[in-house]
């Protein structure tokens, strides 16, 4: 019976670490330069764009005390839920646009043309875990983002010629950071 309470408290802890490390909440770069303790933090918000109730702004941090400043693109949709609406954000570093940009002109171009003998998936993923892609069924294609990553609320399904319009707000972003 000792060995069995010893082995339980042994384990017990390490199972529950693990746990919390799997769903550890990644941070963008701007993310975490807001919540820098001991700083003093502005935000301000630019309106880029919206398209199927998800809003596209800049956001630009500056660090008062410090005069250093950030920004980035923050994706926003509220979710009706049967108690009320939840609010999903998505913040992507500057440096994570091109990428992003890239991703979605080779899905307009490549992947949303193809047939795909098997179910297929196809997403680009951020620091802080928004995903945006396609995925195959037997019609063709249908693009989606995923605003958190570990929140199944937050997918979005698109039409695929939403993504032009995602892109174009991109564009726009990218001359505003």
């Amino acid at each position: 019976m000792k060995n069995l309470i010893l082995f339980f408290l042994l384990v017990l802890p390490i199972m529950v670490l693990h746990a919390q490390k799997q769903k550890e909440i990644e941070l963008s770069n701007a993310e975490k330069f807001s919540e820098k303790s001991g700083s003093l933090i502005k935000k301000t918000f630019l309106d880029v764009g919206k398209i199927r109730g998800i809003e596209f702004q800049v956001i630009y941090f500056t660090d008062l005390l410090s005069e250093s400043k950030t920004s980035a693109l923050r994706i926003e949709k509220e979710i009706s839920k049967s108690y009320g609406t939840e609010t999903k954000v998505a913040i992507l570093d500057a440096d994570e646009i091109d990428g992003l940009m890239k991703s979605i002109k080779l899905i307009q171009n490549n992947i949303l043309q193809s047939k795909p003998e098997n179910y297929t998936e196809v997403s680009y993923k951020s620091r802080s875990g928004f995903e945006a892609g396609c995925y195959s069924k037997a019609e063709g294609w249908d693009a989606f983002i995923k605003i958190e990553k570990y929140d199944r609320d937050s997918y979005v399904f698109l039409k695929n010629e939403d993504l032009g319009s995602i892109y174009s707000f991109l564009e726009l972003a990218k001359t505003k950071f």
